[in-house]
């Protein structure tokens, strides 16, 4: 693990190593306290079970309000792993830890860093869990979409597939989509006649109606104190993030003490497999022996590559001649064509604002007035729309190569007849 750079200045204060673990505790969902960061430096183990789970919160995509207690620590530990496994985390002392949660403090308050070393991990957790007061919408206009781009590569399938089983997995898809459509349908309707019902309500003239939220505390004030006391925990959260980035330096000082105690791990440990294969011994016969195998092998495929070289050549020389070719000539030309029209597209995006990105909340306006920084909802549509269009020539694309590989195959067994599906 790379030790980062600090200020030695910056930890010259009594008493800032304190304030700045007890911020980032209290920055944290269910952060531990700071007596837990302090005993993981010594590998305590009554510390490793608490970073278990604050790993597993910062890690997990579950919704904030998901109860790690029906989670057992084991189950836990393996998705951390896992996940700190695919993000790339260099050192394999992690991987060899018990799950049980009886060592491995030290090793688990490394990982921790590492995350913060990475990326706002506070700032981040902070808006999983912000409490929206507005009626808002996640709209993300940031990757345009073009074409279908390279091929996906082939997977054979361990055992034979019934065809009736994905057809019912097909079925059962479409029927989840139209109900997940029919419900964010009737959440909209809900919400249209709630602000047409509270309009004129708000003190805010640019918004003009309530929220759900807002008409929510109208109807029920208990819950307007509930959501005012989650509003202040929000706040505290926001203040010990700003007091952690404060004394920010003071904690990556004390990490470089931490990590100074840990074994150091082999340089090139990282690109190492955890087990490797087991190699016999042999004598100099045998090592010969696989040596002129090797060298056989070799010829064998250098033979190969130039044979297809020169079947290739032939091919290309052949170019434009015949049914085959003129076929192929055409699609790639239409492929062509799509990949210059999705990057005209692409362009006009880029020369236009800023493409939209993140929550937006939802007002309706009779005037139609709009500021500089709002989205019509026809423009969003108009957009949608667009890329539906691309979605849809790129899947009857797809389907016009699966109709090509199925005439192919029951051309290849003679005595078939196929009848295709009628289309929808």
């Amino acid at each position: 693990m790379r030790r980062r750079r600090v200020d030695p200045a910056a930890g010259a204060r009594a008493g800032a190593l304190p304030e700045a673990i007890a911020a980032l505790s209290r920055s944290l969902p269910s952060g531990p306290s700071p007596e837990i960061f302090r005993r993981a430096k010594f590998d305590r183990p009554e510390a490793t079970s608490a970073l278990w789970q604050l790993l597993f919160r910062v890690l997990s995509p579950l919704p904030a309000g998901n109860a790690l207690a029906s989670i057992a620590l084991e189950v836990q530990a393996r998705l951390v792993k896992s996940a700190l496994c695919s993000q790339g985390y260099p050192r394999l002392a992690l991987a060899q830890l018990p799950e049980d949660g009886s060592k491995g403090s030290r090793e688990l308050l490394l990982a921790l860093s590492w995350l913060l070393a990475r990326g706002p991990v506070p700032e981040q957790m902070l808006a999983q869990t912000r409490v929206p007061l507005g009626d808002e919408m996640t709209v993300c206009q940031c990757e345009a979409l073009a074409s279908l781009g390279p091929p996906a590569p082939h997977m054979e399938a361990e055992g034979p597939v019934d065809v009736r089983h994905v057809q019912w997995l097909m079925g059962k898809l479409r029927f989840r989509w139209r109900q997940l459509v029919s419900s964010q349908q009737e959440q909209c309707a809900l919400l249209s006649k709630i602000h047409l019902y509270t309009r004129g309500c708000h003190s805010d003239q640019n918004l003009g109606h309530l929220s759900v939220t807002e008409a929510e505390m109208l109807r029920d004030p208990e819950g307007g104190q509930k959501l005012l006391r989650t509003l202040e925990h929000e706040s505290r959260r926001l203040e010990a993030v700003l007091a952690w980035r404060r004394a920010e330096p003071v904690f990556w000082q004390w990490m470089d003490t931490v990590l100074g105690t840990c074994a150091p791990e082999a340089p090139a440990a990282a690109s190492q497999p955890t087990f490797l294969p087991w190699v016999p011994e042999c004598g100099d016969g045998e090592l010969e022996l696989v040596v002129r195998e090797l060298q056989t092998l070799e010829e064998e495929l250098r033979e190969a590559v130039e044979r297809r070289r020169v079947a290739w050549e032939a091919k290309a020389r052949g170019c434009g001649r015949g049914p085959e070719w003129s076929a192929a000539r055409r699609a790639s030309r239409e492929t062509v064509e799509k990949e210059l029209g999705a990057l005209q597209r692409c362009w006009e995006q880029d020369s236009g604002p800023a493409p939209a990105h993140g929550p937006h909340r939802l007002v309706r306006r009779e005037d139609g007035a709009a500021g500089d920084r709002d989205l019509r909802a026809a423009e969003l549509i108009r957009t949608l729309r667009s890329q539906e269009a691309c979605l849809e020539a790129v899947l009857r694309q797809l389907q016009g190569q699966c109709w090509q590989e199925l005439a192919g195959l029951a051309g290849a067994l003679p005595g078939l007849i196929w009848i295709p599906p009628p289309g929808r």
